[in-house]
C-alpha cells in the first residue's frame, strides 16, 4: 500500500513538474529576452508556484495548523486551476502558431515585392573619369581605379615626368587634377526567399510567441475567474420532478432539498454556510438531506463554519450521512456534532416519513474503521410495499440498492466534474456523473454538490442545490 501510494506521489509531481516546464518554456523563454528583467521573474514564479502548489496539498494531508492550510490553500488551489487551463490553451496554441507565423512571412514578401527595400545591392555611382583635356596615359587610368593612398604618389609621378617648357616659350603643361575617390559599395543583402534572415525570423518568433502566450493567459485567467465567481455567489436553486410508483397520493409534491459536498474547509467557511442556508430557506423544502462531504477538516478548526446550518427550517428535519472526507476529518465527533446543529445522522438507519422510507446508509471510506454501509441493517426488514428513499453519499453503490428495492437513491459525490474536462474522467469512477438515471426499478440522483473540493473553481458544473419534487402516479 505504500509503495502505491509512493509511485502516486511521484507520478503527481512529475506531471506537474512537466506542466510547470512547459508553461514556463511558452510564456517565459519564448516571449522574453535573456538576461532581461521579465525572464527572470517568470523564472522565478515557474519555481515559487509549484513549491507553493505541492505545498498547500502536503499541508492538508499532514494536518498542518489549520492557520497555515488557510494562508496557503488560495494562492496553491487557484494556481493548480490556472495551471490546468493555461496548459490547455496553451496546446490549441501549438495549433495556431504555424498558421500565424506563415500569415507573417505572406505579409513580409508581400511587402517587399510592392515597392520596399530591394533585396539585393545597392547600385554604384558611375565613375567620370579623369577631367576634359586630360591625358590618356595609362598611369592615370590606374590611378582612378586605385585607392587614395596610391593615386597621390601615381600622380606627384606623372607631373614630375612631363617635359619642362622652354624658356621663353608659349606652350604650358595641362594638369591633370586628381582623380575622383571611388564610391564604396556596401554589402550585399544575404541572397535567399524574402523573410529568411535571421533577424527577421526571430522577430516573428518572438511576436508569435508573445500573442499566443497572451491569448493562453488571457483565456486561462478568464476561465478561472468565471468558475471561482460561480462558486463564491452560492449554490444555485434547482428543481426536480420524480415520479414513484409507491409513493401515496397523500405524499405528492413532497420536496427533499438535496444538498452535497460543501466542503467547509481552509477556503470556504461560515459565509459560504451562511448561503447555502439562505438558498435552502428560500425554497421552503419538506426536508433536508445532507448526503456527505460536509467538511474538510476537524470540528475544532471548523465547527464555528458550521453553525449557520442550526437556521435550516424544514417541516420535516434534516437528515445527514457522512461522505469519504468526514473519515479523513474525524467521523465520529462530526456526527456527534451535526447532530447538535439539529440534524439527524442517518448511520445504516432508517425512518418512516409521511408515505414513504427514508433511509441512509455510511459512505463505503467508513469500510476502513468498520462502519462502511449495512443495506440490510438500513433496509433489510423494511415494508417493500412502501416507497423508499435512500440517502448515499457515492452513486457506486446504486447496484446494493437496486438489489434491496430502493425506489430512489439521492447522491453526490462526483461534483459534476467540478472542472471541465474533469466530467470525462468523474464518468468513468461513477455511474452517472449528474441528474436522474433509472437503473431497473430504482431511479438515481445526483447532484453537482453546492461547494467545491481543492481550488474553490468550477467550470462547467454549476454548483447547486435541488428541490426533488416526488410525485404520486395514484395522484
Amino acid at each position: 500500500m505504500v509503495v502505491v501510494f509512493v509511485l502516486i506521489a511521484l507520478s503527481v509531481l512529475g506531471l506537474l513538474a512537466g506542466a510547470h516546464w512547459y508553461v514556463w518554456r511558452r510564456l517565459v523563454r519564448d516571449t522574453t529576452l535573456p538576461g532581461g528583467v521579465a525572464r527572470r521573474a517568470g523564472t522565478v514564479a515557474a519555481i515559487v508556484l509549484p513549491l507553493l502548489s505541492v505545498g498547500t496539498l502536503v499541508a492538508s494531508q499532514a494536518r498542518a495548523p489549520f492557520r497555515v492550510q488557510q494562508v496557503l490553500a488560495w494562492p496553491g488551489y487557484l494556481w493548480l486551476a490556472v495551471l490546468l487551463y493555461l496548459v490547455m490553451a496553451l496546446v490549441v496554441g501549438e495549433m495556431v502558431r504555424p498558421l500565424l507565423r506563415r500569415v507573417l512571412v505572406r505579409r513580409d514578401a508581400g511587402v517587399r515585392g510592392g515597392g520596399g527595400a530591394p533585396d539585393g545591392p545597392l547600385p554604384v555611382a558611375p565613375d567620370h573619369g579623369p577631367a576634359e583635356g586630360a591625358g590618356n596615359s595609362p598611369s592615370l587610368g590606374a590611378a582612378t581605379e586605385a585607392s587614395p593612398s596610391a593615386s597621390a604618389p601615381a600622380s606627384a609621378s606623372a607631373c614630375a615626368s612631363a617635359p619642362a617648357p622652354a624658356s621663353g616659350g608659349t606652350d604650358t603643361v595641362t594638369q591633370t587634377p586628381p582623380p575622383a575617390p571611388p564610391v564604396a559599395t556596401p554589402p550585399a543583402a544575404p541572397e535567399g526567399p524574402a523573410g529568411s534572415s535571421a533577424s527577421g525570423d526571430f522577430s516573428r518568433r518572438l511576436f508569435v510567441s508573445r500573442v499566443v502566450g497572451a491569448g493562453a493567459a488571457a483565456a486561462a485567467l478568464g476561465t478561472v475567474g468565471y468558475g471561482t465567481y460561480g462558486v463564491l455567489r452560492g449554490p444555485k436553486l434547482k428543481r426536480v420532478r420524480v415520479p414513484l410508483a409507491k409513493l401515496p397520493r397523500g405524499a405528492h409534491g413532497f420536496r427533499i432539498a438535496v444538498v452535497s459536498d460543501v466542503h467547509l474547509g481552509p477556503v470556504l467557511g461560515r459565509a459560504h454556510t451562511q448561503r447555502i442556508v439562505d438558498t435552502i430557506n428560500s425554497a421552503q423544502p419538506d426536508l433536508v438531506a445532507v448526503v456527505g462531504d460536509l467538511v474538510d477538516g476537524s470540528v475544532a478548526d471548523l465547527g464555528h463554519a458550521a453553525e449557520p446550518l442550526a437556521r435550516i427550517r424544514a417541516r420535516h428535519g434534516m437528515f445527514f450521512v457522512t461522505g469519504n472526507h468526514e473519515y479523513f476529518s474525524g467521523a465520529e465527533q462530526w456526527v456527534d456534532h451535526v447532530r447538535e446543529l439539529g440534524m439527524r445522522p442517518l448511520e445504516n438507519d432508517r425512518v418512516e416519513i409521511a408515505g414513504f422510507d427514508l433511509a441512509g446508509v455510511n459512505d463505503v471510506a467508513g469500510e476502513r474503521e468498520g462502519q462502511g454501509p449495512d443495506f440490510v441493517r438500513a433496509l433489510g426488514d423494511r415494508d417493500r410495499t412502501r416507497a423508499s428513499v435512500l440517502l448515499a453519499h457515492q452513486p457506486i453503490v446504486i447496484h446494493d440498492a437496486v438489489r434491496h428495492g430502493v425506489d430512489l437513491q439521492l447522491s453526490g459525490h462526483t461534483h459534476g466534474g467540478q472542472l471541465w474536462p474533469g466530467n470525462y474522467i468523474a464518468a468513468q469512477a461513477n455511474p452517472t456523473v449528474a441528474g436522474l438515471e433509472k437503473y431497473g426499478d430504482t431511479q438515481l440522483f445526483v447532484s453537482r454538490g453546492a461547494g467545491a473540493w481543492g481550488p474553490p473553481v468550477r467550470v462547467g458544473a454549476e454548483s447547486d442545490i435541488t428541490v426533488v419534487e416526488l410525485q404520486s402516479r395514484q395522484a
